[in-house]
């Protein structure tokens, strides 16, 4: 039922993950994808699996989410799906965080979002209307442990979404959160490395919910299509947790 043929998308953190997954399932379903990532070979590798354009992006620097947004133009006339996806984590407690690991966390996981979005809304407005998704996060629902720069941030992203989708509703622009739990992504494996945990039991241990599994990038790239198709016109401002029911 979801038909993306003629929309034109931008996915940041394209390269690996939840990214990844979504550049291909968007493609699948007919949508042009500029890819943006800062892993260049990986990038390109999934710009040319799909048929996208990537570019190298840091997307925490105007300059380069400019070239993203200009090259998406060059390209394709135009955006009109806009996925901020990009993300880190730095596991640890207010007491002993660095503040360039905050800076760097509030850069990538916030900074991003007001950055791109501020460059695609007003062509999204004079095409007619549009669809951002944002990557929030269960920790950005409720709080989790040793996590205070990523909770911080991704509690950000939340309200930044209900925020944005009252100011950009009048130009038919809809804006939401997907807010996926513990996926197998290189984050989670970054995590236990962080933790200093055995990556086998900090899986398990994340799999421990209603559905009693962890997710796969696939299951949050479903949601993310979903609220960029037509199929959507009346969602937006909903924070969606895709997550096995872990935050229930």
């Amino acid at each position: 039922m979801i038909d993306l043929h003629g929309k034109r998308a931008i996915v940041t953190g394209a390269a690996s993950g939840i990214g990844r997954a979504t550049v291909a399932l968007l493609a699948e379903l007919g949508a042009a994808v500029v890819l943006a990532d800062l892993d260049t070979d990986r990038g390109e590798q999934a710009a040319k699996q799909t048929g996208g354009a990537f570019v190298r992006c840091d997307v925490s620097r105007r300059a380069d989410c400019e070239r993203v947004v200009r090259t998406a133009v060059d390209l394709h006339g135009g955006v009109d799906v806009l996925f901020n996806n990009a993300g880190i984590i730095r596991r640890s407690t207010v007491c002993d965080i660095g503040d360039d690991d905050w800076d760097l966390v509030m850069a990538v996981n916030v900074r991003s979002i007001m950055l791109l979005s501020g460059l695609v809304v007003p062509l999204m407005a004079a095409n007619g209307g549009g669809s951002i998704v944002n990557t929030g996060s269960g920790w950005g629902i409720r709080g989790g442990g040793r996590a205070v720069s990523y909770c911080a941030s991704k509690g950000a992203v939340v309200n930044m979404t209900r925020a944005m989708a009252i100011d950009h509703g009048p130009d038919n622009i809809r804006v939401n959160c997907v807010c996926p739990g513990d996926t197998d992504t290189g984050m989670l494996a970054e995590e236990a490395r962080q933790l200093g945990e055995s990556p086998d039991a900090f899986y398990a241990d994340a799999a421990d919910r209603p559905l009693g599994r962890i997710g796969q990038p696939r299951d949050v790239a479903q949601t993310v299509a979903f609220l960029a198709s037509d199929a959507a016109t009346f969602v937006s401002g909903a924070i969606i947790a895709v997550d096995g029911a872990g935050t229930a």
